[in-house]
């Protein structure tokens, strides 16, 4: 997306202004501001702070927490500079709380131990964390008072993110110059005073103010906490500006060609009809908003999200068979072989009855078999097709693709999901124009995302959820476990092995490591082989040869293995019904999605399925909270809103997932209440004022073209 003529004039010679205009900027430091992105005024408006430092008090050292950032203030006890691993500077403070906390330095100059003297007082700000002798503060920010000790500040003192080679201060200075040259409030703002006026929320000019340099009397509590007026204006604006490039996305592909697939689905219900279960309501509910889709001349873009064994592929499936029926061809694609084979060995075992070939092109088909399923695939031989990221290579030419299906689409590059988009045909209009026409893309996940991350990251996506397990499938049993009851376990599993029942363990690390408190997959491998002499107990782990894991993979599915010790590769796609134990080592070091989809590999049968997370004490309070969760629910929908309010959308999406870069200010948790506002002022935008949607994402996402919606 190009940059485009901002509507107002005052705000493109103001914002748009280089960043050397500013005292101070010469060559070199407006290289280091370019390595961040910051070439403008405007940029430096919108460099917010991450947080707040609150020297408007003082917290007694006694009542000093853990992990909370607080201002002490009191007199140097003594002073210990020792040399025992690398050079070090402790100095005790004490307080009238008869309390002391050590501060604890390992950069410093002579100069600053000679400041330390017993008796001087000081005021230090940082982050407390326990050390040997009770809290201590690591390299906090001091100054040493005189004897008319110094007024506390009257306002919170912003902190922003690092830049490499400027300091705090400086970067401090030069935001401070940019926002005195602030335009006015006509020239910076682009959303109608009247809207805004409605929602409550302070002009873009006032709320930047704020933001940068809190005045005296702000309500400091809402400010750290990132809920104050000002901030709450600056992140509807951001929230905006991601959703209006995902809409743009959007638009701009739904301006495609895509074949209308609206035929009376025969074969769609041949294989209704010859499966051994029946729907259920939310399958039925997903298939019926797919087939409304692809019965339209422009491209679908559904993203299916459904709990582990919801029964996604069958919609799939369904969707498939509308093409086929159309004279059309279909595309699965997923991460793994180990992932793309299981769909393949079941679209294979659904469609081939119907009289439908389906075909497979992955990494390991080669020679004569390759170039037949890409002759088959090239010349509509082959109507289905399921492979890996194989399928986008440049040599893979379809006859005539109208459905690309993407599974676990979180694994893929944005460019790789692009690739297949473009692998629709070339056909020529009436007025002989080439144009071309697009599959419709149906997007699945297993990793059921919460509803106000699908509002903000999936807006160029219809959403819908299969929010309903098929009956017969039992709960599995969760328990949290300390590793020191491996011994236990190690029984258990010999006892359901011996029952005709197979198991996983599951570890973190392919090979040991002394970081790292984690037992390894090979040794955990030999260890469990020694100890379980009479099982037949396998490993796979990620640097394997795919042809030496896929063979272990199908000797347990096919019951030619009791255990299989693996790493997290088996997180996806494995479907082993007799398997009915599940063992996940070190399970406090992953979040609560990767336990889900662990846990998911069992249950699959008749048999009543355990899952025992297996952990290193002492836990950490989130660690804690993981557990804690897994234990209590098994519904995937309320374990990703746990995840989502114990983790944050930070390490929920990313730029390879979905296109979305990191938010400025915004919080998709913390700001959720903000999304139906965000989506109004979008739909009010787009129909009244067009001339100013550029504007807002140039403003916040900057002039790239994107690709979230691929």
């Amino acid at each position: 997306m190009a940059r485009v003529a901002r509507p107002a004039p005052a705000l493109a010679e103001a914002g748009e202004a280089p960043l050397t205009r500013l005292p101070g900027v010469g060559p070199r430091v407006a290289e280091k501001l370019a390595a961040r992105g910051l070439l403008t005024l405007q940029d430096l408006w919108l460099q917010l702070p991450r947080q707040y430092e609150d020297r408007t008090r003082l917290t007694p050292i006694r009542a000093l927490q853990a992990s909370v950032a607080a201002q002490v203030e009191g007199v140097v006890e003594a002073v210990d500079r020792g040399f025992r691993y690398r050079p070090m500077l402790r100095v005790a403070l004490g307080d009238d709380s008869r309390a002391t906390l050590v501060l604890r330095f390992f950069h410093f100059r002579a100069a600053q131990v000679a400041q330390f003297a017993p008796g001087v007082r000081v005021r230090a700000y940082g982050t407390p964390r326990p050390g040997q002798h009770g809290l201590e503060i690591v390299h906090p920010s001091y100054r040493v008072l005189d004897d008319d000790g110094g007024a506390l500040g009257d306002s919170l003192d912003p902190v922003y993110p690092a830049i490499e080679g400027i300091g705090p201060a400086a970067l401090r200075k030069l935001i401070g110059l940019a926002l005195d040259r602030l335009p006015d409030e006509t020239a910076l703002e682009l959303l109608p005073r009247a809207w805004l006026a409605d929602l409550g929320l302070p002009p873009l000019r006032e709320a930047l103010r704020v933001v940068h340099r809190p005045p005296q009397g702000s309500d400091v509590a809402a400010l750290l906490a990132g809920t104050h007026p000002a901030q709450r204006r600056l992140a509807l604006e951001e929230l905006l500006a991601h959703h209006l490039s995902l809409r743009r996305q959007r638009i701009a592909l739904q301006q495609h060609r895509a074949t209308p697939l609206a035929g009376p689905g025969l074969l769609a219900q041949r294989l209704l009809d010859a499966l051994p279960f029946a729907l259920t309501g939310a399958q039925q509910r997903v298939y019926a908003q797919a087939r409304a889709d692809l019965a339209q001349p422009r491209p679908m873009l559904r993203l299916v999200q459904g709990d582990v064994g919801s029964g996604k592929t069958v919609v799939a499936a369904l969707a498939a068979l509308l093409a086929v029926e159309a004279g059309k061809q279909a595309a699965l694609m997923a991460p793994t072989e180990l992932l793309a084979e299981q769909h393949f060995n079941n679209l294979r075992g659904w469609l081939e009855p119907l009289g439908v070939r389906v075909a497979w092109l992955a990494g390991k088909v080669t020679g004569k078999a390759r170039s037949q399923a890409l002759a088959d695939v090239a010349g509509g031989g082959a109507p289905v097709v399921v492979g890996t990221h194989a399928l986008m290579q440049e040599g893979v030419a379809f006859h005539d693709l109208a459905l690309a299906i993407v599974d676990e689409q979180h694994r893929f590059g944005v460019h790789q999901r692009l690739a297949l988009r473009d692998k629709g045909v070339l056909r020529q209009m009436e007025d002989d124009r080439l144009e071309r026409v697009v599959p419709h893309q149906l997007v699945m996940t297993a990793t059921p995302i919460p509803r106000t991350l699908a509002m903000a990251a999936y807006a160029d996506l219809d959403v819908s959820a299969i929010d309903e397990l098929p009956p017969g499938r039992t709960p599995v049993q969760t328990v949290a476990v300390s590793a020191e009851r491996r011994p236990e376990l190690v029984e258990r599993i010999r006892k359901a092995c011996a029952e005709g029942r197979q198991a996983y363990w599951v570890c973190t690390l392919i090979d040991d490591s002394d970081e790292v408190v984690a037992q390894a997959a090979q040794s955990t491998f030999e260890a469990l082989s020694a100890a379980l002499p009479g099982l037949r107990v396998g490993l796979v782990h990620g640097r394997m040869k795919a042809a030496d894991k896929q063979a272990t993979m199908r000797a347990f599915k096919e019951g030619a293995l009791d255990l299989l010790v693996a790493t997290t590769v088996i997180e996806v796609g494995v479907d082993v019904p007799n398997a009915s134990l599940m063992i996940v080592e070190n399970a406090e070091r992953l979040g609560l999605a990767q336990l889900h989809q662990l846990r998911g590999r069992v249950g699959r049968g008749s048999a009543a399925s355990s899952c025992v997370l297996l952990y290193q004490p002492p836990l950490s309070l989130l660690a804690r909270q993981r557990l804690e969760v897994m234990r209590e629910t098994n519904d995937g929908f309320v374990i990703a809103e746990k995840d989502l309010a114990l983790r944050g959308p930070g390490e929920l999406l990313g730029t390879r997932q979905t296109g979305l870069p990191g938010f400025r200010l915004a919080d998709l948790a913390r700001d959720a209440d903000l999304l139906p506002a965000v989506h109004a002022l979008a739909d009010r935008l787009l129909a009244e004022r067009p001339e100013l949607v550029d504007a807002v994402i140039v403003r916040w996402v900057g002039g790239a073209a994107r690709y979230a919606s691929a």
